[in-house]
């Protein structure tokens, strides 16, 4: 399973509505770059309390990456597109 499936998978196994999640990855030799867009009323679930969940899923995203030998990048995207919440901001791991 890659990172992008990972992402998929968890994310649709916690939201209310799977058919609107959007994952999108880009890599280069170095890092990847994951972004996450859910339904607007499913982004309290994925941000969690105090922003568990979607520090738990980067951590998941940033251990898959290292075994890859890159560094990992997930966002997640408001219904407009932008970054939802200040703790979605992008985080480099080595």
């Amino acid at each position: 399973m890659n990172i992008q499936e990972l992402v998929e998978y968890i994310t649709k196994s916690l939201v209310d509505d799977p058919n609107q999640v959007r994952v999108k990855m880009s890599e280069n030799a170095h890092a990847v770059n994951v972004v996450l867009q859910v339904a607007p009323e499913d982004m309290g679930r994925i941000i969690g309390k105090g922003g568990r969940v979607v520090n738990s899923l980067r951590t998941l995203v940033r251990i898959a990456a290292i075994r890859q030998g890159k560094r990992a990048t997930l966002e997640i995207l408001d219904a407009n597109g932008k970054v939802s919440h200040p703790n979605a901001e992008s985080l480099h791991h080595a």
